[in-house]
């Protein structure tokens, strides 16, 4: 804790004249007691910050399950919501056993780490239980973005193995890499050599996890193929909606209330001073945080609201939910570091980054039922690039320590620095995730673990793999239709006086 108590017995003696010596120990005892205490409050006070932040991450579970069940059809929604389920639940084992270790035990190299596996040796100084649930949190939703690529036609053994894999050894390599201590990327490295003067600034995850989750779905959804009438024999793009509208926004609005445990938690600490005895504290940065992460997401949803309808001429809830989660991916990367008029641009950005993604995907007859990967992985990439822009060298010198002359936005006159290392990152997570889940999910096919057989999916995964619906329905691709409302006139004219009779 900054400012902490110190007192000198020896100099406080002096003071008090030739009988003093008694009085000042312990008049300096009683201050180190005192002392002692602020900095159980100041641990108290920071572990309870971390912890809450690591519920809210972990609400948004709810959310992904939300969104997932609304954005598929009805005959898939048991499927989807148990997977959501088990991304939580295998993902705490694997990360438990493998994935933190991987990821934070240090010391290590600068590649993977190599202690606390079963968090042996924890808590440390350097982290508590509160920093393993907070990094479970966020290892999960990255397995969460990836199940939503290959929703309505990936086999359940597939989802535990992708899932588990994931969440205890790509995930954590990369999360190593720019966040750990001894990462090679990482602008936290306490050696001093830092990637271009500056290490790779993603501070909540643009990269490490939505680019992580989104490749991996890419690579998931383009082995396996689109979903059956996805696509017609002209290659014509046929929409299989999802079922609720309803669930989506739901599943949204929980996403937006758990952004707050993601982007302003990912300080891990609030009682920390950058000018004592003024309001320039973190507590102070985390608003901000709060402030971009909300700008962001909101410019995103109203550029996606008018730039829909001026391509399809509908005002789609989808669509908004989807534009506002882009913006939301974008700016996680460079919330702290940015100054709020700087996350409207972002925004406006992730819009068109999404949108044009979604309509390249299109093209190439790439089916992903959450638009996932064009979200987390395309809007996760920009949001680098937008950090490489736009970051302040002030936010940047009180997160990640004072250092003159450190490089920061381009635009903020900080040079090309900073932009490298964004570039540099964006490569290798292509790469590594490429590499890792591209060859797992190609794996899988080959062992026949991955799609599901026709007959399966044209009747729905509750039913041929979960024992029935989830609820009743009609959908679109049965025999059986819903009723349709339609105008009804009356038989034959009636005389004066003689009330109308209807069909």
């Amino acid at each position: 804790m900054s400012g902490a108590l110190s007192c000198s017995a020896n100099d406080l003696a002096v003071l008090l004249g030739p009988n003093g010596t008694a009085a000042a120990d312990y008049i300096c005892g009683q201050l180190g007691t005192v002392n002692n205490k602020f900095i159980d409050v100041a641990f108290a006070v920071d572990n309870t910050y971390l912890l809450f932040s690591a519920y809210l991450v972990f609400s948004m579970q709810l959310g992904f399950a939300m969104l997932c069940a609304g954005s598929v059809r009805a005959k898939n929604t048991m499927n989807i919501m148990l997977t959501n389920v088990l991304d939580a639940a295998a993902g705490g084992l694997f990360y438990y056993l493998f994935g933190y270790a991987f990821a934070f035990g240090s010391p290590s190299n600068g590649f993977i780490g190599k202690h606390n596996f079963g968090l042996k040796d924890f808590p440390s100084a350097s982290a508590d239980y509160s920093n393993f649930l907070y990094q479970w949190a966020f290892a999960i939703a990255a397995a969460g973005i990836t199940s939503g690529s290959i929703a309505e036609r990936t086999q359940f053994v597939a989802y535990l193995i992708y899932s588990s894999f994931l969440t205890g050894f790509v995930y954590p390599v990369v999360s190593h890499w720019f966040w750990s201590v001894d990462g090679w990327a990482s602008p936290f490295r306490t050696d001093g050599d830092l990637l271009f003067s500056t290490g790779a600034i993603d501070f909540a995850g643009s990269g490490v996890v939505h680019m992580v989750g989104g490749i991996a779905g890419l690579w998931g959804a383009l082995i396996e193929g689109p979903r059956l009438g996805r696509f017609d024999n002209g290659g014509r793009a046929i929409a299989l909606r999802g079922h609720s509208a309803s669930l989506v926004v739901l599943g949204t609005f929980l996403l937006w209330f758990g952004w707050y445990g993601f982007n302003p938690g990912s300080f891990n600490k609030i009682l920390v001073t950058y000018e004592s005895g003024t309001i320039n504290g973190q507590w102070s940065a985390v608003g901000r945080t709060a402030v971009t992460t909300t700008l962001a997401g909101c410019t995103a949803a109203l550029t996606t609201l008018f730039g829909k309808r001026l391509l399809s001429g509908h005002w789609n809830v989808s669509d908004v939910c989807n534009g506002l989660l882009g913006g939301f991916a974008a700016i996680t990367g460079g919330c702290s570091v940015v100054e709020p008029w700087a996350a409207i641009i972002c925004g406006f950005v992730a819009a068109l980054v999404l949108i044009g993604c979604n309509k390249l995907a299109e093209k190439l007859k790439y089916d992903d039922p959450l638009e996932a990967a064009q979200l987390h992985g395309g809007c996760g990439a920009w949001g680098l690039i937008f950090t490489a822009l736009f970051a302040r060298e002030k936010y940047l010198n009180q997160i990640y320590g004072d250092k003159p002359g450190r490089p920061h936005g381009l635009f903020m006159g900080g040079g090309g620095k900073l932009l490298g290392a964004q570039l540099i990152q964006i490569l290798v997570i292509t790469g590594w995730v490429s590499a890792t889940m591209g060859t797992l999910f190609f794996i899988l096919k080959k062992m026949k673990l991955l799609r599901i057989s026709p007959e399966d999916e044209m009747a729905g995964m509750d039913m041929t793999r979960h024992g029935g619906f989830a609820y009743m329905y009609y959908d679109d691709d049965e025999s059986h239709k819903a009723i349709h409302l339609k105008k009804i006139e009356p038989r034959s004219p009636s005389p004066p006086g003689v009330p109308t009779t209807y069909a």
